[in-house]
């Protein structure tokens, strides 16, 4: 019995199927050490649309009703421990699946409201009915991925390796854990770019292309025939 109940599931979809006019919306997944969070606000600047990642954290906590504080103290020990949203005590798993299911409806209903760029937090998986949604993974090889970790934290080889693989399996987790085995963090991309190749400003460059041609595509979409001339 997975996190995401097929009800829930389907009554995303349908919402998502009927809002063909809703909002261009792009989700950044990130392979740890990509740096997808620094290319996500760059891109925000770029295309003059909003970045939500943290901020999700903050409309998530007072849907569900808890204290703000309680809500990111866990989100921070269990980012520490790199086991983000799966801790073994049952009260931990209990407020970790509340945040997830109160964290999914927020990002639906940014996505239904304004153009934006949502970062992991499944959800690419859980926009993936939208029809005016960019799906982009973040990736890089694995020895320029731990590069970039030890030039930012000051490791030896042999630590920054260890610590993205660590990272890199609890967000792999979490894309197992609360899509019930449905997902991976590389399935359903649109655009896949590499950031050891292209550089930060070359991914950003492909993506807000893509963002750009979409949101044409979009608007003509919406626009009634007599008037496209």
């Amino acid at each position: 019995m997975g996190y995401l109940k097929n009800r829930f599931e389907r009554r995303l979809a349908a919402e998502q199927e009927a809002r063909a006019d809703q909002p261009v919306v792009i989700t950044i997944a990130r392979d740890y050490g990509a740096e997808g969070h620094e290319i996500g606000k760059m891109l925000s600047v770029e295309l003059g649309i909003p970045l939500y990642d943290n901020e999700l954290l903050v409309r998530s906590a007072t849907r569900a009703g808890e204290a703000l504080d309680k809500v990111a103290e866990y989100d921070e020990r269990m980012a520490a421990e790199f086991m983000a949203f799966l801790p073994d005590r049952a009260d931990s798993r209990t407020l970790s699946d509340k945040l997830f299911k109160s964290m999914s409806q927020v990002i639906v209903d940014l996505a239904a409201t304004r153009s934006c760029i949502i970062e992991g937090r499944l959800s690419d998986y859980l926009l993936r009915n939208n029809p005016n949604h960019i799906a982009v993974l973040v990736t890089a090889p694995f020895d320029a991925r731990v590069e970039i970790v030890r030039g930012k934290r000051g490791l030896d080889k042999r630590a920054g390796a260890k610590l993205v693989r660590e990272r890199q399996h609890a967000r792999e987790a979490f894309y197992k854990r609360y899509s019930a085995g449905k997902w991976k963090m590389t399935d359903g991309k649109d655009i896949v770019v590499n950031r050891a190749k292209l550089g930060r400003q070359g991914c950003v460059d492909v993506i807000a292309a893509a963002y750009r041609s979409k949101l044409r595509e979009a608007e003509q979409a919406s626009t009634p025939t007599d008037l496209r001339h």
